[in-house]
């Protein structure tokens, strides 16, 4: 059932001047679009030096605004960080937003106030297209793909989406529209399972010899769809199964339609890219590009991916007053399931930058993010910010910008930091606080890193990924870095005050 939407004051400035398409209403709220890529480190794109792939959009983005050089996802992987952001709370309060299964219940409660609620309550068309990973249904494993889902992002603020239920390499895989999967197929009935395998259905594991498109190099060998191995079970689909390399596509081009049908009134569009997450297979039309095979093609069509929607927003005289938000999920990682050649390919390039650790690691790399904010009506071009800033606060922070209110108890971790959001100035956070796949959580400030005692292993064997694991206090001088060398035998009373922050954050 719909929640009531809290009244909101809006606060209008002669810097929120719209240009809009001839003919239509002008209005002085910013649209707002938050672009969410899947697994893109910090080192990945060319504005932030990366040396074997061009962004050519991203980069404009960039010198139309602020890059920022010290932004850090809430978690090291997918779900948490995007709980945290859509919610404002961090999700290692809860004991259920790890990585998702594809057929997990909803993660966030209809219950809770979410950005899109926050958006819409301001009079905002909102919509959510691309990846969601965040669950759907009201339980998990009960879902009846076949019928219109009980509880789905309808229920979370969101007036329109088009989403992927998980991830590309999780079943199902077939687009969510608007609670339904999209182009239902009723010759082909959908069964999903995470448990076992349907009766005479291949399996990557079984049918090495149906991998066409992808082979799995661990893992990612249950379910075939398109060629490309699975995790989890799946039968029927029929014409609503997806085709990787048409993804993209796809989903740029219902984030463009919603644009256009908005192009009057002011939206929040979340648009959640599913590069550069394996299985990374995309369109030919990009595939063979990049010196560093099917993971540089995939940045490739992520470029591409922003600037459609860059382009769509100049078309529409609408670029002036909307404020684009890019950034990433989690650090990068190569090697995640598939035979896509990203390790031997690699060369030089850097995917996270100069930081150590990568996608699930306690280590800089599995948060530090790229983050790019352009808004020509109020921002200047050609910004760079090296303040401390988390995801965490992007709810609040936008809030502001509208003159929100909040519910009591509504986004409690988040605070406002839309001055620093908006290049007004270049006060740090005075922490963030980090998780890592491993659950180990980190306390960064501007100079020192702290690393909780964590009893797991020191690697993922698989994606070959350093955890930051360690059963002794890790404390490292962010003067250098890269975290090298464990310096909290030496600083006793800084580990302290990092231990009493986490203290005091837990019983908060």
């Amino acid at each position: 059932m719909r929640k009531r939407y809290l009244a909101v004051s809006l606060l209008l400035s002669s810097a929120c001047g719209l240009a809009c398409a001839e003919g239509e209403q002008r209005s002085a709220k910013p649209n707002v679009i938050i672009i969410y890529a899947d697994d893109l480190g910090y080192g990945d794109l060319s504005c932030y030096g990366a040396k074997r792939v061009e962004t050519p959009s991203v980069d404009r983005l960039a010198a139309e605004g602020i890059r920022f050089t010290n932004v850090h996802a809430v978690a090291a992987t997918s779900t948490p960080s995007r709980y945290s952001l859509l919610t404002g709370e961090y999700a290692w309060r809860r004991n259920d937003t790890d990585i998702a299964a594809g057929n997990a219940g909803m993660i966030i409660r209809p219950s809770q106030f979410t950005m899109a609620d926050m958006f819409k309550s301001a009079g905002y068309a909102t919509a959510a297209v691309g990846k969601w990973h965040l669950g759907l249904g009201s339980s998990t494993g009960t879902q009846d793909w076949n019928a219109p889902l009980p509880a789905a992002l309808g229920d979370l603020g969101f007036d329109y989406h088009y989403i992927m239920a998980a991830t590309a390499d999780r079943v199902p895989c077939v687009f969510i529209e608007n609670g339904f999967v999209a182009n239902y197929d009723p010759s082909a009935p959908i069964e999903v399972s995470y448990k076992s395998n349907f009766p005479g259905e291949p399996t990557g594991k079984d049918n090495p010899e149906l991998l066409f498109n992808l082979r799995s190099s661990h893992g990612h060998d249950q379910s075939i769809v398109n060629g490309i191995g699975r995790i989890g079970y799946m039968r029927g689909g029929g014409t609503a199964l997806w085709k990787d390399e048409n993804i993209a596509d796809s989903i740029t081009a219902h984030a463009v339609s919603f644009i256009r049908r908005h192009r009057g009134e002011p939206f929040f569009l979340y648009f959640a890219t599913n590069d550069v997450h394996v299985p990374r297979f995309p369109h030919e039309r990009f595939r063979g590009n990049s010196p560093m095979g099917l993971r540089g093609d995939a940045i490739l069509q992520f470029d591409w991916s922003v600037g459609r929607i860059l382009e769509t927003l100049d078309e529409l005289g609408l670029a002036d007053n909307t404020l684009v938000l890019l950034s990433s999920d989690n650090g990068p990682v190569l090697d995640d399931g598939y035979q896509d050649q990203a390790v031997e390919l690699l060369g030089d390039h850097q995917p996270a930058g100069p930081w150590r650790g990568w996608k699930y690691s306690a280590f800089e790399g599995g948060t530090v993010v790229p983050a790019i904010v352009r808004w020509p009506a109020s921002v200047p071009a050609g910004q760079e910010s090296d303040a401390l800033m988390s995801q965490i606060d992007w709810l609040r922070s936008l809030g502001s910008l509208l003159g929100a209110r909040f519910p009591e108890g509504a986004a409690p971790d988040s605070q406002d930091r839309l001055a620093t959001l908006l290049g007004k100035d270049t006060a740090d956070r005075p922490y963030v606080i980090e998780f890592s796949s491993s659950h180990a959580r980190s306390v960064r400030t501007r100079q020192w890193k702290y690393i909780e005692p964590n009893e797991g292993g020191s690697l993922i064997v698989g994606p070959n990924v350093e955890t930051g694991n360690s059963p002794l206090p890790q404390l490292y001088d962010m003067r250098s870095p890269y975290e090298e060398v464990n310096v909290a035998s030496e600083h006793s009373d800084i580990v302290s005050e990092m231990q009493e922050i986490l203290q005091q954050e837990q019983e908060r």
